[in-house]
């Protein structure tokens, strides 16, 4: 059976009538559905022109702008493998990437062109470099009609953040690009044809590619790119400038957005707000709601599964939790031996669906670990209600053993931000000098407050059991995080531990 995902996403939306109907815009630029895929098609013609070939990986170092959705569309037509990646990498970190994937042909725009130009040295297979300034003789080149992918061929590459360990790259097939639009997309977010997409997440992640490109053209709604680094302030402005129906963040953004003086009608376009990337802790829902009006849909995916698999839905949000599974999918949680738990235990988060990848390049012993037969393991400890209803406890490997006992980081998490005085706010373990694991809170101090250590840790004992309560409350200016706005709980225990002083 002949499938493309780029014609299921642009060629599909003229056949229904929409080619005037605007597919993009923002300050890079705007085009309709009928102006997306002339240009689809024409830079498809380009790409061939210069030798790409069906299932060549086409690496793509852009901003969010109307290109890249171009470039990403035009190589899955083509039957190629489109590979963004982060734009947060340096020269030799990007060249390792380019390497990994064995890429002929980069592409990379304006901002980029530097750091990639300084990458191609640690990659010398790749031997094309498309530039803004290459581009127009590209788009020259005719057009391609669409080659005969089906739906388990290879459509995309999504390398994962890192924080784990090296970048990995999950293989997506072009089938799963339909299956994560017509199960979240259409049965969670509803997305109609005059919703007006805006995502903080970049188009590089699996999050923001699927609420920025996937999401809307497969609705023939209209996407909202900007190719500027997302700050509140600006993330405000293009608010008030494009009004969005759809506006997706993370935890750690929605909080930098309650930090502002934004008036409380900011976001009165949005019908819906969508959380991932980590859990977003009570608190920070109820401010959030309380504040700007619009109900928040906390969800949980990854780049191995695509995009959400477990959700709040709109109007049946429980504060704290990730929600229920979404249908066409599964998920189980077992314990450390395989064993299934019951409603209300702790276990490791298992998933499946259509749309998780076919695995990890060249990671054979990872791949099966991570992917055992139709199930994935996510790396996430769970908890589920007896109606269904998951809370995420952390990752299996920040769960922290305090006397004997494990403890959540992020119900700990969850009890600090109650507190008036706390902005942000992790938990982590700390290993004293007799090898035993403490609970550890590192805290930013909301603003025109002073956080009080021992008032904090009292705070902790009033609303949780006394074992769990941290042992020291660090205070620092930020939480380091990663490119997609994830707390770096690496980088916070290393914190800590400097503070605190390392045991001998």
């Amino acid at each position: 059976m002949s499938f493309n995902a780029s014609v299921y996403l642009v060629d599909r939306q003229l056949d229904a009538g929409r080619g005037g109907h605007l597919a993009v815009t923002g300050p890079a630029g705007s085009l309709t559905y009928a102006e997306l895929a002339e240009q689809v098609a024409a830079f498809a013609a380009g790409l061939r022109s210069i030798g790409v070939r069906p299932e060549e990986r086409v690496l793509m170092v852009m901003s969010d702008r109307p290109e890249t959705l171009v470039a990403i569309l035009a190589a899955m037509r083509l039957g190629a493998v489109a590979v963004p990646v982060s734009t947060m990498y340096n020269a030799a970190e990007l060249g390792a990437l380019i390497r990994d994937a064995r890429a002929r042909v980069v592409i990379a725009t304006e901002e980029f062109e530097a750091v990639v130009r300084g990458a191609l040295p640690y990659a010398p297979e790749a031997e094309t470099l498309i530039t803004a300034a290459s581009w127009a003789d590209l788009m020259a080149e005719g057009t391609a009609a669409p080659y005969d992918t089906w739906p388990d061929s290879p459509a995309l590459w999504l390398y994962t953040s890192g924080t784990t360990g090296v970048p990995k790259a999950a293989m997506h097939r072009h089938g799963s690009i339909r299956d994560v639009c017509e199960t979240y997309a259409g049965q969670v977010l509803g997305i109609r044809q005059d919703d007006r997409c805006f995502s903080v997440a970049r188009l590089f992640f699996a999050y923001g590619l699927g609420n920025s490109l996937f999401f809307p053209l497969s609705a023939g709604a209209t996407a909202i790119l900007d190719p500027a680094r997302p700050t509140p302030g600006g993330v405000l402005a293009r608010v008030r400038a494009d009004a969005p129906t759809l506006f997706y963040a993370g935890p750690a953004f929605f909080a930098a957005l309650l930090a502002t003086t934004a008036p409380a009608d900011a976001f009165s376009c949005v019908r819906l707000a969508v959380s991932a990337g980590e859990a977003l802790p009570a608190e920070i829902y109820r401010r959030f709601t309380t504040r700007f009006g619009v109900d928040i849909i906390d969800g949980l995916g990854s780049t191995e599964a695509l995009h959400i698999f477990i959700s709040n839905r709109p109007g049946q949000v429980r504060p704290g939790s990730t929600g229920t599974v979404v249908p066409g999918y599964q998920a189980k949680l077992l314990d450390d031996l395989g064993a299934p738990v019951r409603d209300g235990e702790p276990g490791h988060l298992y998933v499946r669906g259509e749309s998780i990848a076919t695995g990890y390049w060249c990671r054979t012993a990872t791949t099966r670990q991570v992917f055992q037969g139709e199930w994935l393991r996510t790396g996430d400890t769970y908890v589920r209600s007896e109606d269904g209803y998951y809370t995420c406890l952390g990752r299996s490997n920040d769960m922290i053993k305090a006397g004997g006992i494990w403890v959540s980081p992020m119900e700990v998490e969850a009890r600090l931000l109650e507190h008036p005085a706390v902005a942000e706010c992790a938990v982590v373990a700390y290993t004293d000098a007799d090898g035993l694991e403490k609970p550890v809170a590192c805290v930013v101090p909301a603003a025109g407050h002073t956080v009080e250590a021992a008032e904090l840790v009292a705070f902790c004992r009033e609303g949780l059991a006394a074992f769990k309560r941290p042992r020291e409350v660090l205070v620092v200016e930020e939480l380091p995080k990663t490119a997609t706005g994830k707390i770096r709980r690496v980088a916070i225990r290393e914190l800590a531990a400097d503070l605190l002083g390392k045991p001998d």
